[in-house]
């Protein structure tokens, strides 16, 4: 630029540039020095930004997989811990069979005493399975591990039956029977103007669609309406239609009595005064290991259509299925057998453990015809050794299942916490060097940049004074 120049002064405009170049990349460095980040939005780093993305998913995914391990641990812990008290009763009752069998020594009364101790600690191994819990669900009664299919998705979209029902446990597969008592129906309302057609005109009105307000004017036709209605149908759950020469009928999206219609018009063009209605909630009879239970719909907030009982287990009715002709119809099935693990941070690393069924009735079967934990007794020699051998069943079993259990944690979840542990260590670092600010060199670069600002805002005073040499010229 030539000094003699005063309307453009380039230099200045160069020094301003350079400024604010300084100034933005001044504020990017406070707030990189003030978050602990380098990368605080899209622009800053767009490929490190999706990578650490993605790492905070996975760490998130990992740091709860590790919570999971340790949740799953925890639970095969106290099924251990409570088994671990039924050996003990078990060799308890072995030593009094032991002792009973000595029939030449003892007495009647002895011998009454040692069976009475020993029904006892048979009710005593009863109360800990059907009482051990993990939270609240039951770990050594058979229930830990129930899963429940649809097998007839015409009629049902959902089968979830927990670990109890009908007060007990579930120890055994069922397949789920459902006959439908009572239909659930939807909320009706029939409004009480009669309308010539579609393209008759309301007049100008006011009135209210479960607490939605909608307006019409002198020329709003019936079609109109209907729009208004159903365009709002997410927000109030109605439908309304219109058969030519009737009124307009509105109509529930949802079933049951928790699904309702209270319509209000104001100027009594649709309808004189307030109208309302609800639908009616299902019923059904649900049969699994032949115990039958009543089934409810619109319980706990649900829909008409879907049905629970007292101990939270629930059916989902289709609309097809929303009928009293569904009777004694498969609908599901519910398995017993393992529980399942979700220990990674992905889709699919799962593990299973399976917890039997340890209650009395359940333990020393099959080795004397006829003959469980629960029924043996101590009143002859004879029974005596027909205990002693079921006795040793049921230890061998409850040994067995603590094996298992103990081999689940030490071979699967201990490891996996370990491994869980080292990748959320070394993606952490990953991300740290990803998107934390070093702030070593972030401040040397915030320092430079002061410097640079300060010099920068020197030289433009040092710009914008250039052209005043001009005023020499001028005698």
């Amino acid at each position: 630029m030539s000094i003699f120049n005063i309307n453009t002064n380039t230099t200045a405009l160069n020094a301003l540039y350079n400024l604010n170049n300084t100034g933005d990349q001044l504020s990017t460095s406070i707030q990189r020095l003030s978050t602990g980040l380098k990368i605080n939005s899209g622009a800053d780093n767009p490929a490190g930004l999706i990578v650490a993305t993605e790492f905070q998913s996975q760490i998130g995914g990992i740091t709860q997989a590790i919570q999971n391990s340790q949740d799953a641990l925890n639970y095969s812990k106290t099924a251990e811990g409570a088994l671990s008290q039924v050996n003990s009763l078990l060799n308890q009752a072995r030593s009094l069979a032991v002792a009973a069998s000595n029939s030449g020594v003892l007495s009647a009364d002895q011998v009454q005493a040692d069976n009475t101790q020993l029904q006892s600690i048979v009710n005593s191994i009863t109360r800990i399975a059907q009482t051990t819990q993990f939270g609240q669900k039951n770990l050594l009664d058979g229930s830990a591990g129930v899963t429940s299919s649809v097998t007839n998705s015409t009629d049902v979209s959902a089968v979830q039956i927990g670990g109890t029902f009908n007060g007990a446990a579930i120890t055994t597969n069922s397949a789920v029977t459902l006959t439908v008592t009572t239909a659930a129906t939807q909320a009706v309302v029939t409004l009480s103007q009669s309308l010539a057609t579609l393209g008759t005109a309301v007049g100008a009105d006011t009135f209210t669609l479960n607490g939605q307000t909608f307006t019409t004017s002198a020329t709003t036709t019936v079609q109109d309406v209907l729009n208004q209605i159903n365009n709002a149908s997410n927000q109030t759950g109605i439908t309304a239609t219109y058969t030519t020469g009737g009124p307009i009928v509105l109509k529930s999206v949802g079933y049951g009595a928790n699904s309702s219609i209270n319509f209000a018009d104001a100027g009594g063009k649709l309808n004189s005064g307030a109208s309302s209605a609800s639908g009616t909630n299902a019923v059904a009879q649900v049969t699994i290991n032949g115990a039958q239970v009543t089934f409810t719909g619109g319980q706990n907030g649900y829909n008409g259509l879907t049905l629970t009982d007292s101990n939270g287990n629930k059916i989902v009715l289709t609309e097809a299925g929303n009928s009293t002709s569904v009777a004694n119809a498969n609908v599901g099935q519910v398995t017993t057998g393992t529980s399942q693990f979700q220990v990674g941070a992905n889709y699919g690393q799962t593990v299973n453990l399976s917890l039997g069924n340890f209650q009395s009735s359940a333990l020393g079967g099959g080795v004397v015809s006829g003959f469980n934990l629960s029924n043996i007794d101590l009143t002859s020699a004879a029974d005596s050794g027909t205990a002693m051998q079921v006795i040793d069943s049921a230890i061998a079993q409850v040994s067995s299942a603590r094996g298992q259990l103990g081999a689940f944690e030490a071979d699967v979840l201990n490891p996996n916490i370990s491994v869980l542990g080292t990748a959320q260590q070394n993606l952490t670092a990953s991300l740290s060097s990803i998107q934390d600010t070093n702030v070593a060199q972030e401040m040397t670069n915030f320092t430079r940049l002061q410097i640079l600002q300060q010099a920068g805002v020197s030289v433009l005073a040092q710009a914008n004074s250039a052209p005043q040499a001009v005023l020499k010229l001028i005698p």
